[in-house]
């Protein structure tokens, strides 16, 4: 890897390196590089683009509790409200 790479990706990076990490950045790129390159080349075969059949594991949408249920009992701990809503502070 040329040192201007370096430099320019040290810059992208916002990191700070000095020329001695510099070089040893340069040996350590160029040989994951190479070992990229050499994982590139291995044939794999038939790619298989789906590994088993797709299916939906969400649960489907529905309401646990009767709507209401426990509406009173919400009210009633609440530390205050108003024609049936709890009350809270203005947000904004």
């Amino acid at each position: 890897m040329k040192k201007e790479d370096l430099d320019k990706l040290a810059k992208l990076s916002r990191l700070s390196i000095t020329d001695e990490e510099k070089e040893k950045l340069a040996l350590e790129f160029d040989s994951i590089l190479g070992y990229v390159s050499e994982i590139e080349k291995v044939s794999v075969g038939e790619r298989i683009l789906e590994a088993g059949p797709l299916r939906n594991v969400m649960r489907e949408d529905g309401e646990p509790h009767e709507s209401g249920l426990y509406t009173k009992a919400i009210l009633n701990n609440a530390p205050d409200t108003e024609d049936g809503y709890l009350k809270v502070k203005q947000v904004f």
